[in-house]
């Protein structure tokens, strides 16, 4: 298997530290409101990368943080903060925030067949541990106080911009966004392990430690929480781009100066999804979340779906259309799944292992899924048995988890409910009112509602109402 490497910029073999077993850390959510379909990308093909390591028979470790404290918006370690944010604009407590919305995210992985890690760890469950490393970074130098706040030094550094070129000059005083100057840094580029003065006098959660009352800064949290639960040693650390700076940057300078080693080998991000005017977000009002693709009627599996299509380090540009299209697309993988039949007959372990091999072929390239799920209609097109192709389907959707095998039963079920209850109606007669359906559709796309509604009509004038359904357009015939 060969990953991209952002660290290194290339595409390296992967061989972890110790043979058969995987360390892997997730940056988890800040939770302060909805995830966006946005940040769920990133968590989608981290959970494919994890469930094919599984697949390759790696014993794995996946340890995920749950930001509930502290974190800012801007890089330079002042701005807006979350977690009070969210609390503000419901007029709740921090943690009746973080409560509901670590809830409300872990429902939304659920409906995407995403698997939770075997480690969640809230960041405020580990202030002793934070506090330790800060302790040692300070009595090794790393790290000085200054207006009542904790920061690292960035100059001890060789080299501080690990995943890109930038030099001091470059940061003005944050890359994402204008605000004002920390006067107590002694390097621009130097950040907060521990606040105990911040613009924030009514922050709700602090703590008791030996550099005062306070808060952990963000970038901290991630280190502590992956030492508490994977050691000092990572395989692979996984989160979207934004993230690579400052914060995996972050990261790696208070872990590697701590631990006196290289800390993680592997560094997985995940490109962004896109709109019409730029990268998703939710300062930018565009808050599409789970529930609201299904209120317009998409199942997840279409959006994860959706996804897979795309490479990880592409960015993927989002419409209704598009995902109207990979609705379409994923119905008609069903439709197919559905039409095999297991008759109890014996699998082709040759055409099995070909099959195996193209899957296999194409996640071992930098986890190419879009080739993984051609993989996956090259194999229902395979000149062997429906028991083999349905064997092949339910092994590779350990990895993608499109819900194929369940998805195809209840489309023969409710198709064998249908059979019993529905009129006689000729194989041509069926076929016309499935073409004028498809017709219809394919009118409504290109925002053609007159001839969409020249087709109901027609098919009105013959008997045929058209029904339409949160999954499809059905029809009923009169008499």
């Amino acid at each position: 298997m060969r990953l991209y490497n952002s660290l290194t910029r290339e595409r390296e073999e992967f061989i972890p530290r110790v043979e058969g077993k995987v360390t892997m850390y997730t940056c988890g959510p800040t939770v302060y409101h909805f995830a966006h379909i946005g940040n769920l990308r990133s968590y989608i093909m981290e959970d494919i990368l994890e469930k094919y390591l599984r697949y390759l028979s790696y014993d794995v470790k996946r340890v995920m943080n749950i930001t509930d404290v502290g974190h800012l918006t801007s890089d330079a370690d002042v701005g807006e903060d979350k977690m009070l944010k969210g609390a503000r604009r419901e007029n709740k407590t921090v943690m009746e925030i973080a409560d509901f919305y670590t809830k409300a995210f872990f429902s939304d992985c659920k409906k995407l067949n995403i698997k939770t890690p075997d480690v969640v760890e809230p960041a405020t469950g580990c202030i002793s541990e934070f506090i330790t490393m800060i302790e040692e970074l300070l009595a090794k130098g790393y790290a000085y106080a200054a207006g009542g706040n904790i920061y690292f030094d960035t100059s001890k550094l060789e080299k501080y911009y690990v995943f890109n070129d930038f030099t001091e000059e470059d940061l003005n005083v944050g890359v994402r966004e204008t605000v004002e100057e920390d006067s107590n840094k002694k390097n621009k580029a130097d950040f907060v392990l521990w606040f105990t003065k911040s613009k924030f006098d009514d922050q709700e959660l602090k703590w008791d430690s030996p550099f005062g009352l306070g808060y952990p800064g963000w970038h901290i949290e991630c280190s502590c929480i992956a030492r508490k639960h994977l050691g000092e040693y990572l395989d692979i650390h996984c989160g979207g781009i934004d993230n690579a700076f400052p914060h995996h940057t972050n990261e790696i300078a208070q872990s590697e100066s701590t631990f006196g080693h290289e800390w993680c080998k592997y560094w997985f991000h995940v490109h962004h999804l896109n709109t019409a005017g730029g990268k998703m977000s939710k300062s930018k009002g565009e808050f599409l979340t789970v529930s609201l693709l299904e209120e317009r009627g998409f199942d997840p599996m279409v959006y994860r779906f959706f996804c897979l299509g795309s490479h990880y380090r592409k960015n993927l540009v989002f419409s209704w259309e598009n995902l109207e299209n990979a609705k379409t697309s994923y119905n008609k993988l069903i439709g197919k799944i559905a039409s095999l039949k297991n008759s109890g007959g014996t699998v082709a372990e040759e055409d099995m292992e070909r099959g195996r091999a193209a899957f296999k072929a194409a996640l071992d390239n930098d986890l190419n899924t879009s080739l993984a799920v051609t993989a996956l209609y090259d194999a229902l097109k395979m000149k062997t048995n429906d028991e083999t192709k349905l064997a092949l389907i339910a092994e590779f959707d350990k990895v993608l988890d499109l819900g194929l095998i369940a998805h195809a039963e209840a489309v023969r079920s409710e198709e064998a409910t249908e059979e019993q209850t529905a009129p006689d109606v000729s194989a041509e007669l069926l076929a016309y009112i499935k073409e004028k359906i498809e017709a219809r559709r394919q009118a409504k796309l290109s925002k053609n509602y007159a001839e969409a509604d020249a087709i109901r009509a027609e098919l009105l004038e013959k008997g045929i109402t058209l029904i339409d359904k949160k999954d499809g357009t059905d029809f009923s015939i009169k008499g």
